[in-house]
């Protein structure tokens, strides 16, 4: 290992020459060309499969000589005399560099009591979980959250989604019990595969004839709707995949209150609007190594609170939907937290989400499974939304009537993928 050590150093001295000697632009290239060598995976739902994907201890040895180097070579350059392109490169590099070591931390005591077998229980039985935990929360949310943060975080939201519900309920002229008896009614309901694609058909109509009201650029790629083909995720409402929508069908009735708010976040203006700008926008190659999970899944949230807008939600129902989902989203957050970082039993879970959720218990079991699986990743909707919507709010108190809402979506998405402190230096620049 130490000739492999010694290699490896030589290389950086070759990469990295003396500041005086090369500018930024050089620095960043090499930063890209060392980086594409490390070969890193990509960032993994399960967390058994990510640590299934921890190097060799020469390996982890070597990101580690990789970015400690990296990130001295960043204190060389000031800040204020780089142009707008390279500082938003220097501050990637920078936020990737802090991660990664502080992810190469944690792979350095794992390669030492390296586990036969990984436990498939949760992140919070196998060794150092909840740093684990911590960690793939930064990773997964795009920022620089803790864990008791992110849970009342949650919490607040649950609260906030429930004020919205009672709302709907009260625009319907019911009682509490008869409200949501109603909900399980046939008629919010349709048997006929051919029928519901035709309603996503109809929304994908109404919603693009009203897409030049929020937005700069109404010209996007074509966007094809279909049934769900895909076997890993056939238990969530809908998925977008290379310029197709998917709707999953459940093999059951399927819920009317889902078309308008699935629509938006899965196709347009959510992840298929999202990807079109993304693949019109010139971005740096630095920028072109990494994809933050918490601003794309972030703005599919987002732009459900546009349905009005967009010229859907024309009932209270159809608007209900969007918050029947949401909250699931909301309470998914102190569920996130409890299952993987406070030590929660599934019974525990389950007693949160019936005290929260009311004519949903039958998705409880699932959605619990996939927490335990997939730890942080379901963070990512509503801390990312919500991060979107208070700048749209602040920057319409500050503006008042010289706010734009288009030039406000631009100022999201024209710069492509990245941190949410970055989006947000964007947003108020």
């Amino acid at each position: 290992m130490k000739t492999l050590l010694c290699c490896f150093a030589f290389l950086m001295l070759c990469l990295f020459p003396a500041v005086g000697q090369q500018k930024f632009d050089t620095f960043r290239d090499n930063f890209v060309s060392g980086y594409n060598q490390l070969k890193l995976p990509q960032l993994e739902l399960s967390y058994v499969t990510g640590l299934e994907h921890i190097g060799t201890t020469a390996q982890i040895e070597q990101q580690d000589a990789f970015f400690k180097g990296i990130k001295t070579q960043l204190s060389n350059y000031k800040v204020d005399q780089l142009s707008p392109s390279q500082k938003t490169d220097y501050a990637l590099i920078t936020y990737e560099c802090r991660l990664n070591l502080e992810r190469i931390a944690l792979e350095q005591e794992w390669a030492k009591h390296r586990p036969e077998k990984i436990s498939t229980e949760g992140i919070i039985t196998i060794p150092n979980g909840k740093a684990w935990y911590a960690y793939w929360l930064k990773r997964w949310v795009s920022a620089d959250v803790t864990p008791n943060e992110i849970y009342k975080f949650g919490l607040a939201e649950v609260q906030r989604v429930q004020q919205n519900i009672e709302a709907v309920r009260k625009q319907t002229g019911l009682d509490e019990d008869t409200f949501y008896k109603h909900l399980n009614d046939p008629e919010f309901f349709e048997s006929d595969p051919k029928k519901v694609q035709e309603a996503f058909e109809h929304n994908k109509t109404i919603i693009y004839s009203n897409l030049p009201k929020l937005f700069n650029n109404a010209q996007i790629h074509e966007l094809t709707i279909k049934a769900g083909e895909s076997k890993q995720l056939a238990q969530t409402p809908g998925y977008y995949d290379n310029n197709t929508f998917y709707y999953n069908l459940f093999d059951k009735p399927y819920n009317k209150r889902m078309y308008d708010w699935l629509f938006i976040h899965e196709g347009v203006p959510g992840h298929h609007y999202q990807s079109s700008i993304e693949n019109n926008t010139r971005i740096s190659a630095v920028q072109q190594l990494f994809y933050y999970m918490g601003f794309a899944e972030g703005w599919g949230a987002y732009t459900e609170e546009l349905g009005k807008q967009l010229g859907v939600y024309q009932t209270p129902y159809a608007e209900l939907g969007k918050w029947e989902w949401d909250i699931v989203r909301s309470v998914r957050v102190p569920l996130d937290v409890g299952l993987n970082y406070y030590g929660w039993t599934d019974e525990q879970a389950l007693a949160f989400w019936k005290k929260n959720i009311r004519n949903q218990d039958d998705i409880a079991p699932r959605e619990i499974a996939r927490i335990r699986r997939w730890p942080a990743q379901v963070v990512t909707y509503k801390y990312g939304a919500l991060q979107i919507l208070h700048w749209r709010e602040e920057l319409q108190q500050k503006e008042g009537k010289k706010f734009n809402i288009r030039d406000f979506h631009s100022r999201v998405l024209d710069h492509g993928s990245l941190p949410l402190f970055l989006v947000k230096q964007n947003v108020f620049k």
